[in-house]
């Protein structure tokens, strides 16, 4: 049975290399396992898919980055709660306030993938950031 505090590391250094490093291709081949359930809307299941989606996205958006916030574990599931930043055309970023939610198989192996992400205002009501 694999490790919730492994498995923590492993989403945290998977989301880097395949993110930040634009790399998802080797992201998939150290982290995710042969079945690869994804529950994002505009991506298929599958590594091949997700390799695919993120290739694209390390070309359009190779500065883009994502700061995590704080990662929990608990069983077979990490959280990560990330701080996207996006460059714009203009020079300026759009900031995103991003969960993922990764599911591990008994090897340590990532294959379910949950998220949610939510644009970060330019006012809040209050003086808490969404960080």
């Amino acid at each position: 049975m694999s490790n919730p505090e492994t498995n923590k590391q492993a989403a945290i250094d998977f989301y880097r290399m395949m993110f930040d490093e634009g790399k998802p291709q080797e992201a998939v081949d150290r982290y995710v396992g042969e079945t690869y359930i994804q529950h994002n809307p505009h991506v298929p299941d599958g590594p091949e898919p997700f390799v695919a989606y993120f290739e694209q996205m390390a070309v359009e958006y190779p500065t883009k980055r994502a700061v995590v916030a704080r990662a929990v574990a608990e069983g077979d599931l990490v959280v990560l709660h990330l701080h996207h930043i996006w460059p714009n055309a203009d020079g300026t970023t759009t900031d995103n306030a991003v969960v993922d939610i990764f599911r591990f198989d008994a090897n340590g192996k990532i294959v379910e993938h949950w998220d949610v992400i939510q644009p970060v205002p330019a006012e809040a009501a209050n003086d808490n950031t969404m960080f």
